[in-house]
């Protein structure tokens, strides 16, 4: 694994837990930050010893999103391209986030801010403090909600909420996100990180190659018509059924005992 200290990383009973730490500045995203956090999640796609991950952040908050210090207008120069700072750094994360066919389960532990709620949102469960806020903070600087998140909010919640949501930039608690489905749960502050690990824990002794497929099935959902759903249910059940952990299963249910599964 690559060493960084605005990554923290660590692996255990097959969870590659990600702790994103600049708490000074709400752990906001610098360059160096995404580029350890997209060397990690690159790391998980390639590594059979991670089965499960789970991401949080250190301190008080989640992530504020993009580090705004080195953007300062007062001190003149040419516009920023943000556009190319999304190509380059944002988008290639939010991509692999999604294409990992492996749980990812994130806790946020605090405020989640623009692109910060947004790659939070792109996770497979989320879970939050009740004490945390997601914020689409984009409004208030001008922008637009990006890191996905225009995206996830359309079709997590649909047009109303998102719209509202993205326009007005104001604070939606934890309690209320999951209330509307947009994130699984909220628990006690002091719960959220054995909860957490616990459930990461998990899925990472589960058998990891069948979530992996139930997640290409149920984000590719969105797009298909029925009958291409039907199709790619039928193909990725054949996949998993001439598996190893298909068979383990079976023969731990006919046996009564605990499976024990290899992702295989």
């Amino acid at each position: 694994m690559t060493a960084s200290e605005t990554v923290l990383a660590s692996l255990e009973a097959g969870v590659l837990r990600l702790t994103l730490n600049r708490p000074d500045k709400l752990n906001s995203f610098n360059e160096e930050m995404h580029l350890a956090l997209r060397a990690q999640i690159a790391f998980a796609h390639g590594s059979p010893e991670v089965r499960a991950v789970l991401l949080t952040g250190a301190g008080r908050g989640f992530c504020a999103g993009q580090d705004l210090g080195d953007r300062d207008p007062r001190k003149g120069g040419a516009a920023p391209d943000l556009g190319h700072t999304l190509e380059t750094f944002y988008n290639p994360t939010l991509r692999l986030i999604r294409s990992l066919e492996k749980p990812i389960v994130c806790a946020v532990n605090g405020v989640a801010a623009g692109a910060g709620a947004n790659i939070a949102l792109a996770c497979d469960i989320v879970l939050a403090a009740q004490s945390a806020k997601f914020i689409q903070a984009f409004a208030k600087i001008g922008l637009v909600p990006d890191a996905g998140g225009s995206w996830s909010l359309a079709r997590i919640l649909g047009e109303p909420r998102a719209k509202a949501l993205a326009m007005t930039a104001e604070p939606l608690s934890a309690e209320k996100a999951a209330d509307w489905g947009l994130i699984w749960k909220a628990v006690a502050d002091e719960a959220l990180m054995s909860e957490a690990e616990a459930l990461a824990r998990s899925l990472a002794a589960g058998p990891t190659l069948g979530l992996g497929l139930t997640k290409r099935l149920i984000q590719a959902a969105a797009q298909n018509s029925l009958d291409e759903h039907l199709d790619m249910e039928r193909d990725l059940q054949r996949e998993a059924g001439r598996s190893a952990d298909y068979a383990e299963g079976v023969t731990a249910f006919l046996e009564k005992r605990k499976p024990e599964f290899k992702g295989k």
